[in-house]
């Protein structure tokens, strides 16, 4: 067996190595996290950070992959 290219061969197929999980999925988990946590949110922590309930319910019906600021 003979390593080339940091991948191994074995036979007629090629086995790759393992990667790490892409940043964009990190990011989603991420985005689904903190949305469920704003929805959670009474409307004392909301003023506190100065969001409307509105805004903050806004903000959890996003989808997951829908990343960009607003």
């Amino acid at each position: 067996m003979a390593i080339r290219s940091s991948s191994l061969t074995f036979g007629l197929w090629h086995a790759a190595p393992a990667k790490a999980p892409r940043p964009g999925l990190r990011a989603m988990w991420r985005a689904i996290r903190t949305r469920r946590e704003l929805a959670a949110m009474d409307d004392r922590m909301l003023r506190d950070i100065g969001i409307s309930r509105a805004d903050a319910l806004q903000e959890a019906d996003r989808l997951p992959w829908d990343l960009t600021p607003r």
